[in-house]
């Protein structure tokens, strides 16, 4: 699920690469990465990501590389259109979500619609796929008048991504069914952003557009329950946040700016400075319930080793008594 508003910083063997749309996996040269249906995808933004780590010395990342059939396209206008609607909610309600303005919400958004155009209608006919990338651009056309699209110039540029992702997409979910059924092998699920800012649990409305919890598994890749195995949680020793939404254990001080400095806490998308504070133990407790994690990484403790005194937020008050949930 996702697409490239979340960002993976992958250390291996002291070269430092940026992912976003790629699973971390590609660095690997044994393993097959596949992005799943569930994944919103910005071709532009594959081939600049590619470029940039190719230089780092990522070789023959399209030999292993396969993309889901399904999978649903991110356009440019989508990403426009994400940045108009953060202006509007500025000035209509005082606020904005934080989005990262790579197109997200609006491409879930023309999906859950039924109006989005998915990796298979790109490789179909082209005459029929134009016609409704050019529906859709004339329905955000008329919804923001000041949006101002290149229709020609983009469906040359997306022909052209056509033909270069032809080679790695495949059916999907026939490729999961056989993975899961084939010879035994290992099968890592990566998700994209944390469990609160999952559509339906997170800290709505300051949130993802996709399920970021466990269950985006079975949705993201058409893997049925019974095969999910393993549940890794990935935790700091301390909390952070990227963008606004609540955040009670926040030190809005030197401890925030220790945490934030030491921590080199800035998101690897937007270059925003992350929010810091102390472990949340309450969310991590509620992450738990959705995702039945069977082990955690615990990351970043090392950060926490200049304090004499490290702090840990346990329970939550609501008028004045303990909750055993998250509010």
């Amino acid at each position: 699920q996702g697409g490239n508003n979340a960002g993976h910083t992958v250390v291996v063997d002291g070269k430092e690469y940026d992912f976003h749309l790629f699973p971390s996996g590609i660095i690997n040269p044994k393993a097959i990465s596949f992005i799943g249906n569930g994944v919103v995808i910005h071709l532009p933004g594959l081939f600049e990501e590619a470029e940039k780590n190719e230089k780092k010395g990522l070789k023959d990342w399209e030999k292993r590389l396969i993309i889901s059939d399904r999978a649903h396209i991110v356009f440019d206008f989508h990403q426009a259109v994400d940045g108009l609607q953060e202006v509007q909610r500025q000035a209509q309600e005082g606020k904005n979500i934080g989005t990262t303005k790579k197109g997200i919400g609006p491409t879930y958004s023309s999906k859950a619609a039924r109006t989005g155009l998915r990796i298979c209608d790109l490789l179909s006919d082209f005459d029929e796929f134009s016609s409704r990338f050019k529906n859709l651009a004339q329905q955000y056309k008329s919804m923001f008048p000041t949006l101002e699209i290149d229709i020609e110039g983009q469906l040359k540029k997306l022909k052209g991504y056509a033909e270069k992702i032809r080679p790695m997409v495949r059916d999907g979910v026939y490729f999961m069914y056989e993975a899961l059924h084939g010879s035994p092998k290992k099968i890592l699920v990566e998700g994209a952003n944390a469990a609160l800012l999952d559509i339906d649990f997170g800290t709505y409305p300051f949130v993802t557009s996709s399920n970021c919890t466990v269950g985006g598994v079975c949705t993201g890749l058409g893997v049925p329950p019974q095969h999910v195995g393993d549940v890794y949680g990935v935790v700091k020793a301390y909390t952070t946040r990227v963008g606004i939404g609540a955040f009670p254990t926040e030190q809005i001080n030197e401890i925030g700016d220790l945490l934030q400095s030491r921590g080199h806490e800035w998101g690897v998308t937007t270059g925003r400075k992350r929010r810091c504070g102390w472990l949340d133990l309450v969310i991590l407790k509620y992450a738990h319930m959705i995702n039945g994690f069977t082990a955690l990484a615990l990351t970043k403790l090392d950060i926490l080793d200049v304090l004499d005194e490290i702090k840990i937020g346990v329970a939550y008050k609501l008028g004045g008594k303990r909750i055993p949930y998250f509010p």
